[in-house]
């Protein structure tokens, strides 16, 4: 099983928070997760601070990293003017997100989706000028809060529409955690034929949440299928507060314990569950990874428990 994992706590996964990570906090989380191996970080967003105060300091955190450490840190765009101000930061890689539904995508962004993507060339054409990549996220690919179930092909006439050309990935979204495995490798699987017929190389990503408990079965359908990257949140944190009936993302440890990428070693897990503690008790929120649960249990004999005696 292949599949790398970004995380994306400081974006989606403190979008619902009770609590507020400070700057500093942000920082150090930043660089551990990078130093502990975790491929790619999700660390903010462009929304309006009134709308989303969880992450009103991005461009402060981003203006604290290193060129080196941004270039594995996406942040979410939804507007050209978003990346101007982005970029103009620092930033190298953009997530710009429109809805394959029209009633989320004015929920959560105020426009249409076509709007959205009638403005995805001219936040290309920005992002080019400074070699950014950009990534076209697909939010509610499979289900809409307000409409029900999405199209497969509305979602595939999306990641097909030559405004789309020049996006470095695909980012295939389960907004609200309703979709199961069956879909998912299909939909992917799909997503995955369409770009391979395109000319360039295009990634796809999987952004799940754990709403109905199949948010890893997903993923690793969601890897099975072609995925190249899935996302995650420590603690299983996240939801879209555009979205009635999101919950949480698919908690990077259970993604962790799951996939086991080449950098993860028992201490690695042990170190992430003790991250996800500590962030979830930061922003007053349960931590609902399962492999943190499994983690701290009695299994002294498991390798990757806290209380094993090697």
């Amino acid at each position: 099983m292949t599949g790398a994992i970004r995380d994306v706590t400081l974006r989606d996964g403190l979008q619902l928070a009770g609590g507020r990570l400070p700057l500093e906090r942000k920082v150090a989380l930043v660089r551990e997760l990078l130093e502990l191996g975790v491929e790619h970080l999700e660390i903010g967003s462009m929304a309006r601070p009134d709308l989303v105060p969880a992450t009103a300091d991005t461009l402060d955190l981003v203006a604290a990293l290193e060129p080196d450490e941004l270039e594995r840190c996406w942040v979410w765009v939804a507007t050209p003017g978003h990346v101007r101000r982005a970029v103009d930061a620092g930033v190298r890689r953009l997530q710009y997100c429109l809805s394959v539904s029209d009633a989320h995508n004015r929920a959560n962004v105020g426009r249409d989706a076509e709007t959205s993507m009638a403005a995805l060339p001219e936040a290309l054409e920005v992002a080019a000028r400074v070699g950014a990549d950009v990534q076209l996220c697909l939010a509610t690919s499979f289900t809409c809060p307000f409409e029900g179930p999405v199209d497969p092909d509305a979602v595939l006439d999306l990641v097909r529409d030559p405004r789309a050309r020049g996006c470095s990935d695909v980012v295939v979204c389960d907004t609200l955690g309703q979709a199961h495995p069956g879909e998912v490798a299909s939909l992917v699987g799909r997503v995955r034929e369409a770009v391979e017929a395109m000319p360039g190389e295009i990634g796809v990503v999987f952004h799940g949440h754990d709403t109905w408990g199949m948010g890893v079965a997903n993923a690793l359908a969601a890897v099975e299928a072609g995925a190249d990257v899935v996302d995650g949140a420590l603690g299983g944190l996240g939801g879209c507060p555009f979205a009635p009936g999101a919950s949480g993302n698919t908690a990077t440890e259970d993604l962790a314990f799951a996939l086991r990428p080449g950098w993860l070693e028992p201490a690695v897990l042990r170190r992430l569950v003790e991250l996800g503690e500590g962030v979830t008790a930061a922003v007053d929120e349960p931590d609902r990874s399962r492999a943190a649960s499994g983690a701290r249990s009695r299994a002294t004999a498991f390798p990757w428990t806290f209380g094993h005696a090697g």
